[in-house]
């Protein structure tokens, strides 16, 4: 059973085990004379973000740098499901799925108000695979690691459970399994959070235009809103995404003339669409596809149902230029439209998201084949660098901890890790609820959250609160400060959305753009119209940080 610590350790040299980080005066001393950092991370996506958080949780000294805001790209695209990875079965990885199984309840107690449990609904189609053979997968599923929380899979009848109604009548039966859900842009934001709390300094908006590497350190070029710096660091975190192969080929500069990238990526699209919902149930479709790949089918935003995703190969350089095609669009369409009663066309769908993941090129010719595990390359002919290569979001604390035992191997100084039982930002509710059992499940613990919540603050009308609370957790509190009414709040720039709000975005969570506040920060922009968006947009302009409120953020 884990026991979860406290967001943030009074004492940041603290490591899980509460004893203190191993690092000498001498060194700590030499470093900091000869460097302004132990470790500069580029890339401000779940995996930096989550190497930041776990090597500052260490005692380390961390730089991160992003070109564009936190989780601007492939983190904020993801069908956003902590799971294990039915599928990747079929290609016999067991280690990939044991090693995210492993993970989900792990996550889904770290912090309950952006993941919850999950359930699946896969109707049976005897033409795609055979039922004994889904029986097998399911029960391998449930058993190739603990759990806890996470109820196991059964078979139903879906002519009489509320997930066959919106399906057509050929589909009678179906199996029923568990995943979690997660709001993956605000993981992100959460991780960078506590590695900020812990000591790291995070920089959005700041790229890495030059890395040049000695035998002692890397000198990097860095380009912010405040202009050009220079920092030298001991040691480097290659975590552009899907950028990774660029930066060693065109921004890290060798100490000798050895190459630094010796791994190829394949970059692969995934497209979402979104829809009016299409059933009212709490449960998710997983769906199998004649060209046997599979698309989810999820309760989205409340009003919403998301479908994805697809695998197509990128076309282009730019992974940021990524957008969904036509033929995906009516791939999705098509695929859903063979399950639902009611067609899904292309003309429901409302808004669309496409990301590209960094997979590791094996040479396979199906997208969908290529492994989704991840691989940490580490070089220390000079300075020490770390590449991070491939990966999902459902496995990235444990490879921030393996990233965070290489780097302390490179520096010559290993030291504990912290986070397997530590809650993310915002993610303990004890102050609001009182201590909770590790078996507990953490939806429940949410919603006695909630409660307390809008108890605390009767005022506060009830769809802001439940908003609120899933967004930002128990830093629910700074959001709304010493507010003790509605007008408190200050101006309701969009419905739902004050300024308030808003400076607890720029202050705390680097929000710098309508769009950061509208599709990262919260999925406010779905819900609002062409005008209400504006508005935001307009006010972040007009209103820019306070410089004083930020620095207080960040010390």
């Amino acid at each position: 059973m884990k026991k979860f610590e406290h967001e943030y350790p009074a004492n940041r040299g603290l490591r899980h085990s509460g004893d203190p980080v191993s690092v000498s005066a001498s060194q700590a001393s030499s470093a900091a004379f000869e460097t302004d950092c132990d470790v500069l991370i580029v890339g401000g996506g779940i995996n930096g973000c989550g190497i930041a958080r776990d090597l500052a949780g260490r005692g380390w000294r961390v730089m991160l740098c992003e070109k564009d805001d936190l989780a601007a790209h492939t983190s904020s695209a993801s069908t956003k499901l902590i799971h294990g990875g039915l599928r990747y079965l079929e290609y016999y990885e067991f280690s990939l799925v044991r090693k995210a199984l492993q993970e989900r309840e792990v996550l889904l107690r770290s912090a309950p108000h952006i993941m919850w449990p999950l359930r699946f609904v896969m109707p049976h189609d005897p033409s795609m695979r055979p039922a004994w053979l889904i029986r097998i997968g399911l029960f391998m599923y449930d058993h190739l690691a603990r759990r806890e929380v996470l109820p196991a899979s059964r078979s139903v009848d879906l002519r009489k459970h509320a997930a066959g109604e919106p399906l057509k009548s050929a589909f009678k039966r179906g199996f029923v399994y568990s995943d979690g859900w997660v709001d993956d842009a605000r993981l992100v934001v959460l991780n960078a959070l506590d590695a900020r709390a812990r000591g790291a300094q995070v920089l959005t908006r700041t790229r890495c235009l030059s890395a040049q590497r000695s035998s002692e350190a890397w000198t990097a070029v860095l380009e912010g809103p405040e202009g050009r710096r220079t920092v030298r660091a001991r040691a480097v975190v290659n975590a552009a995404g899907p950028w990774a192969e660029a930066f060693l080929r065109g921004v890290a500069r060798p100490a000798r003339g050895e190459a630094l990238a010796t791994r190829h990526l394949r970059l692969v699209k995934g497209s979402h669409i979104v829809v009016p919902r299409v059933f009212g149930h709490d449960h998710a479709y997983i769906f199998q596809n004649p060209d046997k790949r599979i698309i989810f089918a999820i309760p989205y935003q409340d009003d919403f149902t998301l479908i994805g995703t697809t695998d197509v190969e990128l076309a282009g350089d730019d992974p940021g230029a990524a957008r969904i095609a036509a033929d995906e669009i009516d791939y999705l369409c098509t695929q859903a439209s063979r399950y639902f009663e009611k067609p899904i066309r292309p003309s429901d769908v409302v808004w669309t998201y496409s990301g590209v993941r960094p997979l590791l090129d094996d040479a396979s010719g199906d997208p969908s084949a290529v492994t989704r595990d991840y691989l940490l390359e580490s070089n220390t002919a000079a300075a020490p660098l770390l590449s991070v290569w491939g990966g999902k979001i459902t496995t990235f604390r444990k490879l921030a901890e393996d990233a965070a035992d290489e780097v302390g191997r490179m520096l010559g100084d290993a030291r504990r890790p912290w986070t397997d039982g530590a809650f993310l930002a915002g993610g303990d509710l004890s102050a609001w609820i009182g201590p909770t059992s590790p078996a507990a499940r953490p939806d429940v613990d949410f919603e006695r959250f909630l409660a307390e919540v809008q108890r605390r603050h009767p005022w506060l009308d009830a769809g802001i609160a439940r908003r609120l609370a899933r967004a930002y957790g128990a830093r629910v509190a700074e959001v709304l400060g010493d507010a003790a009414s509605m007008d408190d709040l200050g101006p309701e720039v969009a419905p739902g959305l004050h300024e308030r709000e808003l400076r607890y975005l720029q202050r705390e969570e680097w929000a710098r753009s309508g769009d950061d506040v509208l599709w990262r920060r919260s999925k406010l922009g779905l819900h609002y119209t062409p005008a209400e968006r504006e508005r935001v947009h307009a006010w972040m302009r007009m209103h820019e940080p306070d410089k004083e409120e930020v620095d207080a953020a960040v010390t």
